[in-house]
């Protein structure tokens, strides 16, 4: 069953379309590859037979030193050519195999791009990590070596053995080569355990992986919560079961060995027994006795190797399954049924009785959202945590798809609107301020270097961080740490403001972007948004009242829903939800100035 398995598992590979597409860009490649690995094995085969000639020639006295010399050269000749084929089809075979590992994770990174935020909810990063890096290497390895040994033990089986029967004696093969025969049965048996502890050993370093992962992430929460030696504790617990899988693997690996080198000791040892016998009474010539027993030592290789190439390409194939199963997810935000004549809208904003569920949830999330804001006014946003404020920004991105008819940017259906084009008019500030492991200065330009300095610079001075950035030494050149962990909470959100604000956005979101900034900075930053983008769209989401009571219009969301809508003077009016917040920031403002 287990063969059978691995026979279909091999035959899926080579049938896969996405495997055959590389196969006919790369065909050339691999047939010339191919071509000289043949004549390379056909011309090991030669080598034995010429020093046997000579060794017999040296016997019978029918050679001379020039004939020495000219059987020299050929063997030099041959040599070289055997080492410039090497050379070449590892050029077109191995190369060949890197190609497609680039044009593969390529592919997966261009569609992991496009997937929505579903799929990165669903699937851990070291899940996906596995997938472009493990896995990737598995689909290489069969691509490339496992191709190469397939073809090499069939051309070096046939060649040797034919010569083997032909050049020397027919009986004295079949004794000699039937004993070889176990080192290919040993490596078809263990080869099915030695897979599954190759498995186990993998799914066990991907626990690694994302144990040390996450508490790299995390080792501020670890070290404010003492909590180094209980995850040493844990970490050593995943490390000793990694240990363990790696030890039983190895210790397979290493009986193996052994094994394959007593059965080559065998076959061995009944070619010199039996050979020396036919060579005594003359059956053989000593030379053809030698040549013999070098071509013995050649069939070792194509036995020990059969084993080899059907894990090899077993478990390419299992890893292809995995890579073949990203890439079949499908991308649900996408541009088809947009309007391709759309390039551009003004800032305009109109929900329409939005209703939205999560794609795996049951409940909706958003309830009957209706507002309307008109290009260059402000929108304050105000909510409790999980009322749905952060859901209704990324409908507006569209990082989910809506119906149609619910949300309007420029009079235009946001699902007519390309992403391209919807995209690059909205700015956003994120609440997790995002940066990447970069210069500040392509952090806030990520236009590829095409922005010149000053304009990066005006961003940051609008931003209120260029005053901070100028007194790191290297200034805007300063690298920042994984997501920005060396900037402080406020200058990695003047930073991440500056990136947003650098593109000139018809939309402007800030999601409580100035929440880790005092008093006055946020003064400054809101001062500048309404002298600087009198023409655009701002809309503004916060906690605290004070960054929103000048909007044009405030929204109040409270369980998905809308619950009180207007000015600031008039929702405190009001005397709801609002108001209850205002006043209650109001007593904590008092609080703290008496303290």
């Amino acid at each position: 069953m287990r063969q059978k398995q691995k026979r279909e598992s091999i035959m899926s590979m080579l049938k896969s379309k996405y495997i055959r597409s590389f196969f006919k860009k790369y065909w050339v490649s691999y047939l010339l590859g191919l071509l000289f690995l043949v004549g390379i094995d056909y011309g090991q085969t030669i080598l034995p037979l010429i020093i046997g000639d000579v060794i017999d020639g040296l016997g019978f006295h029918t050679i001379d030193v020039t004939n020495i010399g000219i059987q020299i050269w050929r063997i030099l000749f041959i040599a070289l050519l055997i080492v410039l084929g090497r050379v070449a089809w590892r050029y077109f075979i191995f190369g060949t195999s890197r190609k497609i590992e680039r044009d593969i994770r390529n592919d997966m990174f261009s569609h992991l791009e496009k997937l929505s935020p579903r799929y990165y909810s669903e699937h851990k990063t070291g899940e996906i990590m596995a997938y472009v890096t493990n896995d990737l290497e598995a689909v290489r390895n069969s691509m490339g070596q496992g191709i190469m040994m397939l073809f090499d033990v069939v051309a070096m089986g046939i060649f040797t053995v034919y010569k083997m029967v032909t050049e020397v004696n027919v009986s004295l093969t079949l004794f000699a080569a039937l004993p070889l025969l176990l080192i290919s049965l040993t490596s078809v048996v263990l080869g099915p355990k030695m897979f599954r502890l190759f498995s186990d050993r993998q799914e066990s370093f991907a626990k690694v992986s994302d144990f040390v992962q996450e508490n790299i992430s995390g080792i501020k929460v670890i070290k404010a919560f003492d909590q180094e030696k209980e995850e040493l504790k844990a970490f050593d617990e995943i490390n000793k079961d990694y240990f363990n899988k790696n030890m039983v693997l190895m210790k397979l690996q290493a009986g193996m060995r052994p094994i394959m080198t007593f059965i080559s000791g065998l076959s061995m040892a009944i070619a010199i027994g039996y050979g020396g016998y036919l060579a005594i009474h003359g059956i053989i010539t000593t030379g053809k006795f030698t040549a013999f027993v070098q071509y013995l030592s050649m069939l070792v290789w194509p036995m020990m190797a059969v084993g080899m190439v059907i894990n090899m390409i077993t478990q390419g194939s299992a890893a292809l399954k995995r890579v073949e199963t990203v890439l079949a997810e499908p991308v649900e935000i996408n541009d088809k049924n947009t309007d391709p004549s759309i390039t551009s809208y003004d800032g305009s904003v109109e929900f329409k009785h939005l209703n939205y569920k999560y794609p795996d949830g049951d409940q909706n999330v958003l309830n009957d959202i209706t507002f309307k804001i008109e290009k260059g006014q402000t929108l304050g946003i105000v909510a409790r945590t999980g009322s749905g404020k952060t859901t209704l920004i990324n409908l507006l991105l569209r990082l989910y798809n809506v119906d149609r008819g619910c949300i309007f940017l420029g009079g235009h259906d946001i699902m007519d609107i390309p992403l391209k084009v919807l995209r690059e008019n909205i700015g956003y500030v994120t609440q997790e301020n995002f940066l990447f492991s970069d210069t500040i200065r392509n952090n806030i330009d990520l236009s590829n270097g095409n922005l010149g300095m000053e304009i990066i610079k005006e961003a940051a001075e609008f931003a209120c961080v260029h005053d901070n950035i100028v007194e790191f030494k290297e200034g805007y050149d300063t690298v920042v740490g994984e997501r920005g962990v060396t900037l402080s909470g406020g200058q990695k959100q003047r930073v991440a403001m500056a990136r947003a604000l650098i593109k000139d956005p018809e939309i402007l979101i800030l999601d409580d972007s100035v929440s880790a900034v005092d008093t006055n900075t946020e003064e400054q930053i809101l001062n500048h948004l309404a002298n600087e983008r009198k023409n655009k769209t701002n809309i503004i989401i916060a906690h605290r009242i004070s960054t929103l009571q000048n909007a044009d219009k405030i929204i109040v969301i409270d369980n998905g829903k809308i619950i009180e809508e207007g000015t600031h003077e008039e929702l405190v009016k009001n005397d709801k939800l609002y108001n209850s917040l205002y006043q209650k920031q109001l007593l904590e403002k008092d609080i703290d100035e008496e303290a």
